[in-house]
């Protein structure tokens, strides 16, 4: 269980850590260059041996520090989660150290914040995109890219000659969609905000 004094054990001579806050779980912002130290103690000492999740937040491209990769972490033993921000001090080239010899789980998380954030992870087995090709010339998860997508060729002249199809924005139709903030679980099928429009019939001006 994370009370106080666990806080302060952690933070006692890590002057590379700070608490972000603790309003669902414990989050801290650790600087790069000791993640992986940091993470090594976490899971060796502190039984937060299962990386949940890891992905970014684009803060937006006026931010001072613009991206920052987040980390989950949950502990088996204490039953409880622990969250760690890492911010990337270059804009246009963001990199973190890659935390995939720390956990393993961590190798497909990190390619997948490559391809949507561009997020470089050094030390990785196999930098490289996962969801998009490797010449594809956006990061989908960026603030500056459209909710529709944007349209560009497919990567193999040969499929595009023999279907003819090209990579095209996806429709919309009548989204973002949302769930309901109200009554139950199975009746907050994710719906559109308007769905006068859909392929079939054109947004509204």
């Amino acid at each position: 269980m994370i009370d106080e004094d666990f806080v302060k054990s952690l933070l006692a001579d890590r002057d590379y850590l700070s608490v972000l806050h603790q309003n669902d779980c414990l989050t801290l912002r650790c600087d790069r260059s000791r993640l992986i130290e940091f993470c090594t103690h976490l899971r060796d000492e502190e039984t937060f041996d299962l990386l949940v999740d890891l992905t970014a937040v684009d803060h937006g491209v006026d931010s001072t520090l613009r991206f920052s990769v987040v980390v989950h972490l949950y502990s088996l033993i204490h039953k409880t989660y622990l969250r760690i921000h890492v911010d990337c001090f270059d804009n246009d080239k963001p990199t973190v150290p890659s935390l995939s010899f720390v956990f393993p789980a961590a190798n497909w998380h990190e390619r997948e914040t490559f391809d949507m954030f561009g997020i470089q992870f050094t030390d990785h087995p196999n930098m490289k995109r996962i969801l998009m090709w490797d010449d594809y010339p956006y990061y989908p998860l960026r603030k500056e890219f459209p909710l529709a997508g944007i349209d560009v060729p497919l990567p193999a002249a040969d499929v595009s000659e023999v279907t003819g199809a090209s990579v095209e924005p996806a429709p919309m139709m009548g989204g973002p969609f949302v769930s309901s903030h109200s009554g139950r679980m199975s009746d907050a099928e994710p719906r559109a905000k308007d769905e006068s429009w859909t392929e079939k019939s054109e947004k509204p001006s």
